[in-house]
This record gives C-alpha cells, sequence and structure tokens, in this order.
C-alpha cells in the first residue's frame, strides 16, 4: 500500500504502467507492438536500417527476423516502440494524415531539431524519443 494515497476525480481511471520487468507483460504486448512498429515504419517510409536503429541499434537482419517471425521483446524495445506510437498518434491528431506521415522525415525549423528532420533527433534514443513525444503532447494541449 502507497504511503500516499491516490485521490481522483469520481469516474476517473488511470492507465497503470505496465510492469515491463514482467515476462508474461512483455508476452503479452509484443506482438500488437511489432505489428504497430512496423506499420508506423512504412507509413512514414522507413527503411529496415532505420527500423533497427529505432529498435535500439538491432542490424538489418534482425529486424527482418522480427518482423517474419515475432518474438518477445524486452523493455527496452517496448519502451522504445511505446514512445513511437505515442509521437504517431499525437502526429494524427495535430495534422492531416499525409503530412503526420512526412513530419519525422521532412527538415523542422524547431530549435529542438535544428532544421534536421525530428527523426535524426529521435534516433538518439529513448530520453529523445520522450522528449519528441512531450513536445507534441504540449502541441495539442496536453490531451
Amino acid at each position: 500500500m502507497s504511503a500516499f494515497p491516490i485521490h481522483t476525480a469520481p469516474g476517473y481511471q488511470f492507465e497503470v504502467t505496465p510492469d515491463l520487468s514482467r515476462l508474461e507483460t512483455r508476452e503479452r504486448l509484443s506482438h500488437s507492438a511489432i505489428e504497430g512498429f512496423f506499420a508506423i515504419i512504412e507509413k512514414w517510409g522507413l527503411s529496415m536500417e532505420q527500423a533497427g536503429d529505432l529498435l535500439g541499434d538491432r542490424p538489418r537482419s534482425s529486424v527482418y527476423k522480427l518482423k517474419s517471425v515475432p518474438k518477445t521483446l524486452g523493455p527496452d524495445e517496448l519502451t522504445r516502440i511505446s514512445y513511437l506510437v505515442g509521437i504517431y498518434k499525437s502526429l494524427h491528431i495535430l495534422l492531416p494524415d499525409e503530412l503526420a506521415d512526412q513530419w519525422m522525415t521532412r527538415p523542422n525549423d524547431n530549435p529542438l531539431f535544428r532544421g534536421r528532420p525530428p527523426l535524426d533527433y529521435v534516433l538518439r534514443g529513448i530520453p529523445a524519443m520522450q522528449q519528441v513525444r512531450s513536445l507534441l503532447d504540449a502541441a495539442r494541449g496536453g490531451q
């Protein structure tokens, strides 16, 4: 039991963060995470090399194998995919579909990206993914 009780408004439910240290949780989430990841990669027009980089520097052959023979992902990979799904969702709320799908690969004048495509920044890893997700969430009013 928590030392600090959580009080919420009546009828409000919050999502509990999945415990990615548990194998059962990772097994439950991996299949849909992999499907979603490859759907996003296709929409964004990314190469298998870029897909591997987004997953934490996986070699291209491992990415192809993951696509054809899904496996249980590790906590790091599930976290990365979660951020990418959040980025994708936010972009599709903020922009028309075609622009949303191009946003990651087009030069961007936001100071965070310094004129480079957001993808270049996101490839730095989880903290960069988290920052881009937060930027987009703020742009849509924290919804």
